[in-house]
């Protein structure tokens, strides 16, 4: 792996991160307060745009060629670095300072529910609560916020900025 991979996974994984510790912070201090999921999904954004700069850095360290395989690849990289920091730190916040994040998380969303979705919303609730019971499960739920959102950055990214060598 390649120093352009990890700065860029690293910097991007520094926005996201500082962003899940800020969001837990306000949902543990204002419980009755609901945090918009839009916020994190823009940060998440935000923190792929490090994608971009990975692979137009990696095309100009080859001479302003890259192709579509080589700049999907290095956005990948760049993306799973990112998700697995963006995984750890959650793993980190979750099991040493917000245990019952998934009891206030499910009490928002039955409260949110209309009169004719509660029963449903609870049985969702429930079984995401036994999901959580398991650090395997809590790994995946968490991966899939934010890694597919990645990959099809880097699939974007990498049509947009491959560049053939012209002979």
């Amino acid at each position: 792996m390649n120093n352009i991979i990890v700065k860029n996974g690293l910097l991007g994984s520094s926005i996201v991160s500082a962003m899940l510790v800020i969001m837990t912070m306000y949902m543990k201090a204002n419980p009755e307060k609901e945090v918009s999921m839009m916020i994190g999904f823009a940060v998440m954004l935000l923190a792929f745009f490090f994608v971009v700069a990975g692979i137009k850095q990696e095309r100009e360290a080859n001479n302003g060629v890259i192709s579509f395989g080589k700049a999907f690849l290095t956005g990948f990289w760049i993306t799973f670095i990112i998700s697995t920091i963006y995984v750890l730190v959650w793993l980190i916040i979750l099991y040493n300072f917000f245990p019952n994040f998934m009891e206030h998380y499910a009490n928002m969303a039955i409260e949110k529910a209309s009169p004719d979705e509660v029963a449903k919303v609870t049985e969702e609730m429930n079984t995401y609560k036994e999901m959580y019971k398991n650090p395997v499960m809590v790994i995946l739920l968490t991966y899939m916020e934010i890694l597919p959102l990645g990959i099809v950055f880097s699939l974007v990214s990498a049509l947009i900025l491959k560049k053939r060598q012209i002979n």
